[in-house]
């Protein structure tokens, strides 16, 4: 009797359990809030999950912080006849932390590059600006100084943020906007799985600064896919993406306001993909996959360039003879394991530059499949209308 018993007892169990296995819990699905985002920021404030509007210029002031929950979307709307940005000052910080399946998306209602301005950092770390100034004015038409020596400037973590159709031309029409715009940004700075989709202006440009920019995208922007000067020195940059669509100038330029100087930025896994067809920005001579000028530098490994078709193109160009002599044969400009699929020359000159020779070790090419550029994981983050960026 005692051994029926039990058994009835190991049985009951079994029963519950499978019972208990078989009750699925379903998730209630988030309920997004409806808000709108204007004025400047004086306070830390908290944006839970939700859809809001973008409403003019809003300045994220120093000694506020900003939270922007995963999921989000954020909406400009060029019709309404204001310029639209979201701008971090000195002293702020914005902390966006997305995922790859609910990145925060900063778009713009009509879906036209160049309808607004991106978002736009500043901090305090060193910059090199014009006639060797360590301090310059924003070119984005907010006529903001930036520049410090602050290395470790913190304006805070952006981790899964896409921002679609910004780099607008406001004031006179010739000042930019970005994507991503870094102006003296520091290290203390996360940078991370970020996407500029076809903006009217570069993908991501840095100002300077000692910023790192880690797992990115810059995907049909019309003019460069990645821009810097001012001598941004970020030394831990990886996995960059582009692919250049429809309009697009150089895959990365690369300057230093002609300033000779060691600051030698590092970045490695690159991958610059131009469609065919794509054209450049007014028929401007900005073919190539790499421009280096005004003295423009650093170390970069592992790069795959592809479809820079144009029978001018080249995979790097100096632009100039300062360059040449000051960065080239000092061995401030260093390209290895990089590969070429095509034909694309790999590099040339100007009429002011008619000799290039790397050092040795500085330019080396490889047809090996180690040279795969950047690697990437696909996701939400990285699909836009169903359709992934990374071809």
């Amino acid at each position: 009797m005692k051994k029926l018993v039990l058994s009835l007892s190991v049985l009951s169990l079994l029963f519950a359990g499978c019972s208990e296995d078989n009750d699925e819990t379903v998730a209630t699905p988030k309920t997004p809030v409806v808000g709108e985002i204007t004025g400047d920021i004086t306070a830390n404030r908290n944006y839970v999950f939700g859809n809001y509007t973008l409403k003019g210029i809003v300045k994220i002031k120093a000694g506020a912080t900003v939270t922007i929950e995963a999921g989000s979307k954020i909406t400009a709307t060029l019709s309404d006849g204001s310029v639209d940005a979201l701008v971090v000052e000195n002293g702020g910080k914005l902390i966006v932390n997305g995922t790859a399946a609910e990145p925060v998306v900063f778009t713009e209602s009509s879906q036209i590059p160049g309808s607004w301005g991106g978002i736009i950092m500043y901090g305090n770390a060193p910059i090199v600006a014009l006639n060797g100034l360590n301090t310059a004015t924003s070119e984005d038409g907010l006529a903001q100084q930036y520049g410090g020596i602050n290395d470790t400037h913190n304006g805070g973590t952006l981790r899964y943020v896409r921002v679609e159709y910004a780099g607008k031309k406001i004031t006179d029409g010739t000042s930019e906007m970005n994507g991503f715009s870094f102006y003296s940004v520091g290290s203390g700075t996360v940078l991370e799985n970020l996407v500029a989709y076809k903006g009217a202006d570069d993908g991501f440009e840095f100002y300077g600064g000692t910023v790192n920019l880690i797992n990115a995208i810059s995907y049909g922007n019309f003019d460069d896919s990645f821009d810097w000067q001012d001598g941004w020195k970020g030394q831990l940059s990886t996995n960059w993406y582009a692919y250049q669509t429809g309009t697009g100038n150089f895959g990365m330029e690369i300057e230093c306001k002609n300033n000779n100087n060691s600051f030698l930025p590092k970045v490695s896994n690159i991958t610059l993909k131009r469609a065919a067809g794509t054209l450049t920005e007014n028929n401007s001579a900005e073919y190539d996959a790499i421009q280096f000028k005004n003295q423009g530098n650093g170390e970069y490994t592992n790069i795959l360039i592809d479809g820079y078709s144009n029978p001018s193109a080249v995979a790097v160009r100096i632009q100039d003879a300062n360059t040449n002599n000051n960065q080239v044969n000092a061995s401030k400009i260093k390209l290895t394991n990089v590969k070429i699929n095509g034909t694309t020359p790999l590099f040339g000159g100007t009429s002011t530059v008619t000799s290039i020779v790397f050092p040795t070790g500085q330019y080396t090419t490889t047809t090996s499949t180690s040279a795969n550029g950047a690697t990437l994981t696909n996701g939400a983050w990285s699909t836009v209308n169903g359709a992934t960026l990374l071809h």
